[in-house]
C-alpha cells in the first residue's frame, strides 16, 4: 500500500498551533519556557500520543516522538524542526517541519510500511533564541557540541535561567539529549526569503546553509561641541561606525553571495549638539564559503586596525560563529528526483538563515527542503505560505523519508 498523506489535518494542525500561545494582544509569542511554549508543547504531544507514537523528552527539553515497530533497527530516520517562535511571530516558521514529520509518520504507519529502522520526529528546544541564547540551542546540546549543564545554566532576558523554566512547564526530561544519534535528518521548512516566489518554483532543495559570523563592536572616540571644533580635530565615533557601515556594504556586494548587516547602533552621549564620544554596534556577516566568511571578517578587522591608529579606541566581542554547513549530497540528489517525480519544480539553493539542520549535520547525512514563503516575509504575523505549497513539500519529505527507510 502506497503511503498518502493527509495534506487537510496537516494545515489543520498548523493552524491550530499557529493560534495556540498568543498574548492578550493576540500576538504569537511562543517563546522557550514560558507558558505559551508549554501550551504549545502541550497541544504537540497530544498529537503524538494519538498518532501512537512513544514520547521522549531529553534534559534540555527536545520532545522526541518515535515510532520503532517491530523488524525495525538501527539508528532511527529523524525529521523535525522546532516551535518556539519570536516575538510576534508567524504560525509556519518551525512549525511546517515538525508537523510535516509527523505527518508523515503517520502516512507510513496508516499504509502498514515495515521500515527497516525506526522514524522519529523531533521538536527541539529554543532554536529562535530571543530569550535565551544561543538560537538552536536545543540541536547543538543534541549534536553534543554545548553540555547539558551549561545550556540548562542559561540565563534569559528577563533573568531567569532555562533549566528551572523547562522544570517549571514540566519539559525537563531524564534522558540525555545525545542518546538519539540519528541515521539521518531530514528537515522541511518555508525559505523565510523571497527566491522561490520570485522564480515561480515550488520547492527547494537545500544543498548547503550560510556560515555565521556574529559580533559586537565598541568604538570610542571624544565628545566634543558640534560647533566649535574643527572637523580635522574630531575623534567622531558616529563617523568611525558610518565608515563600518559602508565598507561591510561593499564587501558582501562584492563576495558572491555574501551579506552584511548592522542590525543595531547606539551612539552616545546622543545630543543633536555633541560629537559622538560612544558608538555600540553589532554586525552580522554570512557566506556560504567558508574561505569567503574569513576573508570578509579579515577586511572588517584590517578597518578596525586602521580605525585604531586613528586614535579611537576598538573593542569587540564575538557573539556566535558558525562555519558554513555543505548538506548530504545524495539525500539532497534523493529531493530533487521526489520533486521531478511529482512534477514540482525546484532548484537548489543555499539556506541564509540558521537551522536546526545545520546543527544536525554535524552528526548525522542532513538536508532540507524549502517551500515558498509569500513576499519573503518571516519573523512576522505577515509570514504566509500556500496550503499546497505545504502539502506538496511534505510529500516529498515522504517520499525521502521512504527512501532512506528501506
Amino acid at each position: 500500500m502506497t503511503p498518502a498523506l493527509d495534506g487537510t489535518r496537516l494545515i489543520a494542525r498548523l493552524e491550530e498551533l499557529g493560534a495556540t500561545g498568543r498574548d492578550a494582544e493576540g500576538r504569537l509569542m511562543r517563546l522557550a519556557g514560558t507558558d505559551a511554549d508549554r501550551a504549545g508543547r502541550d497541544l504537540f504531544c497530544r498529537w503524538l500520543e494519538e498518532a501512537g507514537l512513544e514520547i521522549r523528552v531529553d534534559q534540555i527539553g527536545n520532545i522526541i516522538g518515535l515510532w520503532s515497530p517491530e523488524g525495525a533497527t538501527g539508528a532511527p530516520l529523524v525529521m523535525g524542526s522546532h516551535i518556539d517562535s519570536v516575538i510576534d511571530a508567524g504560525i509556519y516558521d518551525g512549525c511546517t517541519g515538525v508537523l510535516a514529520g509527523l505527518s508523515v509518520i503517520e502516512a507510513l504507519k496508516a499504509a502498514a510500511t515495515r521500515p527497516a529502522r525506526p522514524v522519529a520526529v523531533v521538536a527541539f528546544t529554543n532554536e529562535e533564541g530571543v530569550r535565551f541564547h544561543p538560537d538552536m540551542l536545543g540541536s547543538l546540546v543534541a549534536c553534543g557540541d554545548m553540555s547539558v549543564e551549561e545550556a540548562r545554566a542559561t540565563v534569559g532576558t528577563d533573568g531567569a535561567t532555562l533549566g528551572a523554566e523547562l522544570a517549571r512547564i514540566g519539559y525537563a526530561g531524564e534522558i540525555p539529549p545525545t542518546a538519539l544519534t540519528p541515521h539521518a535528518y531530514l528537515e522541511l521548512h518555508v525559505e523565510q526569503g523571497p527566491v522561490l516566489e520570485a522564480e515561480g518554483l515550488r520547492l527547494g532543495a537545500v544543498e548547503n546553509l550560510q556560515g555565521i559570523s556574529w559580533q559586537k563592536i565598541i568604538l570610542t572616540g571624544a565628545a566634543n561641541h558640534a560647533g566649535t571644533t574643527p572637523m580635522r580635530l574630531r575623534l567622531d565615533a558616529g563617523v568611525a561606525a558610518a565608515r563600518i557601515m559602508t565598507h561591510l556594504q561593499e564587501a558582501a556586494r562584492g563576495s558572491d553571495g555574501g551579506v552584511a548587516t548592522v542590525g543595531t547602533l547606539s551612539l552616545s552621549p546622543g545630543a543633536i549638539n555633541v560629537i559622538p564620544a560612544r558608538a555600540e554596534m553589532t554586525v552580522d556577516l554570512r557566506h556560504p564559503d567558508a574561505e569567503t566568511l574569513r576573508a570578509l571578517e579579515a577586511g572588517l578587522a584590517a578597518l578596525l586596525d586602521e580605525i585604531r591608529a586613528e586614535g579611537f579606541t576598538v573593542t569587540t566581542q564575538s557573539l556566535a560563529r558558525f562555519e558554513p554547513v555543505v548538506f548530504d549530497p545524495a539525500i539532497v540528489t534523493a529531493i530533487e528526483a521526489a520533486a521531478g517525480a511529482r512534477q514540482l519544480s525546484c532548484r537548489r539553493m543555499t539556506s541564509g538563515a540558521g537551522h536546526d539542520a545545520q546543527m544536525m549535520a554535524r552528526i548525522a547525512p542532513t538536508a532540507m527542503i524549502f517551500v515558498p514563503s509569500k513576499g519573503g516575509i518571516s519573523h512576522s504575523p505577515l509570514e504566509d505560505t500556500d496550503p499546497a505549497d505545504i502539502v506538496a513539500g511534505a510529500e516529498v519529505l515522504l517520499d525521502v523519508a521512504r527512501g532512506l527507510i528501506s
